[in-house]
């Protein structure tokens, strides 16, 4: 028999899988312990004004459909209307079979507006319509959509510099949500790149002080860090090509930094040399904190030099890299665990070929200390999607400790994104329903019931002491 699409038992192949989810995982509380939510439109519960502004701005994954499709910049980052756009994404939908886009879409649709029907050509007007309508509701602010989400926390994203003026604003007043920032230096370790010079010009205007040195780096960003932990910062993310790890001295990183500062160009030794200094540092800093640090790996960003000068960066045009990790990321953690000095940290992949590297290479450094201190974390960007998830799982579970594992976040700028947490939880859900159906685990539904509570709530909320 032919399931329904998307039907309530949608990813579920059994009955031991549908009650798992159902009966465990359907009614925990979301803890979004990364994603790249805009803090002001939370702090003021922004109102959108039709489904195109929470769907289509800044969605890579769906700009990137559209392009392929053969679909006109000017109806994805370009100035057509926001009827227009959305008519041109419902043209792309029905040719997105089989990429996660068709599923995301089609939940979403479900899950915050109650539409069952299939976005296309032909149903696009009256579901733009009834989508509208219900976007001016209160129960669809954002917060609204938060709540019908069951979300408890969101970690933003947030540049050292930000005033995080939002999130003082929210903080002030009693709600159900919780807003926490996340400390993101990259503009500070990435010292190849053009906006260097400028980022420490600004972050000198920040603290109010001169920065003459890598000392001053490092105390400005250590002054920034501390304002931070004062508004509840748990963490800090950094997205970088690979971890570097090269010998350096402290006379040599105030001399790479000075020539910098001074316009001078760096060879790739020196700039190794500076991010692994500017890393061990704040990793440093991090265990001081009692902050957790995550480092997303290997994206190979900005492919497309005309779409980076005609649009600037993060607009569609990143992949998947091929750098070698193993070495030099080993040789970053052991030097912090080697001073006492390693905090919790998460690993992401984005090349699938290093799945099985990063779940054995959690291995080497959990030291007891505490519940899964070191994380393989879930699948990201590329690999977020059915395949994705389940190859992470499997790795996480065949050479590591899946029952540890602080389990999905949305890494999203969309406020519409939060069913990919249900979407990882039936696949969770299914994995173990259709190995106790084949006997290669026990009907214990109470002990795996709870392992599937763990990681979808309970671990994560431990590990973030929240």
């Amino acid at each position: 028999m032919i399931k329904k699409f998307l039907d309530k038992n949608f990813l579920l192949s059994n009955s031991i899988a549908e009650g798992l989810y159902f009966d465990y995982a359907e009614s925990m509380p979301i803890i979004d312990y990364h994603n790249h939510l805009i803090p002001k439109q939370i702090a003021e519960d922004h109102q959108f004004e039709n489904i195109t502004q929470p769907w289509l701005y800044g969605d890579h994954y769906k700009w990137r459909a559209m392009r392929t499709l053969g679909i006109s910049e000017s109806y994805i980052t370009g100035s057509k209307s926001d009827a227009e756009k959305f008519e041109k994404w419902a043209e792309t939908v029905p040719y997105t079979l089989r990429n996660p886009l068709y599923h995301w879409t089609h939940l979403e649709l479900q899950r915050y507006f109650q539409i069952d029907t299939i976005l296309d050509t032909h149903s696009q007007s009256s579901i733009y319509e009834q989508c509208n309508d219900m976007l001016s509701e209160k129960t669809h602010s954002v917060l609204g959509l938060l709540k019908m989400m069951r979300v408890e926390v969101v970690c933003t994203t947030d540049d050292p510099t930000d005033d995080l003026m939002y999130h003082k604003q929210f903080n002030g007043h009693p709600t159900e949500l919780n807003m926490f920032p996340s400390f993101r230096p990259d503009k500070f370790i990435l010292i190849e790149n053009e906006n260097f010079i400028t980022s420490v010009n600004k972050l000198s205007d920040v603290i109010g002080s001169s920065i003459d040195s890598y000392t001053d780096l490092i105390n400005a960003l250590r002054n920034r860090a501390d304002f931070f932990n004062s508004l509840g910062c748990r963490a800090a993310d950094h997205g970088l090509e690979y971890i570097s790890h090269v010998h350096y001295t402290g006379q040599e990183i105030e001399q790479i930094f000075m020539s910098k500062m001074r316009g001078q160009s760096l060879s790739l030794e020196q700039i190794n040399q500076f991010k692994t200094a500017i890393l061990v540092d704040l990793g440093e800093m991090y265990h001081d904190l009692g902050w957790v640090q995550q480092f997303h790996l290997g994206a190979l960003r900005n492919n497309n030099v005309r779409a980076l000068r005609e649009m600037g960066p993060d607009t569609g045009w990143d992949s998947i890299g091929d750098w070698s990790q193993a070495t030099s990321l080993s040789h970053f953690l052991a030097r912090l665990d080697n001073q006492n000095k390693l905090t919790k940290t998460v690993l992401y992949n984005l090349n699938p070929a290093d799945n099985a590297l990063m779940a054995t290479m959690v291995g080497n450094f959990n030291d007891g200390s505490s519940k899964g201190k070191i994380q393989y974390g879930s699948s990201w960007w590329f690999l977020d999607q059915k395949d994705g998830m389940e190859k992470q799982i499997n790795a996480l579970s065949n050479m590591g400790m899946l029952s540890c594992f602080i389990g999905m976040l949305t890494d999203s700028r969309s406020f519409l994104s939060f069913p990919r947490h249900e979407y990882f939880r039936r696949i969770l859900c299914n994995i173990f329903g259709q190995e106790i159906e084949r006997g290669e685990l026990p009907h214990d539904i109470p002990w795996v019931g709870k392992i599937i509570q763990d990681i979808c709530y309970y671990n994560v909320k431990e590990y973030l002491n929240i």
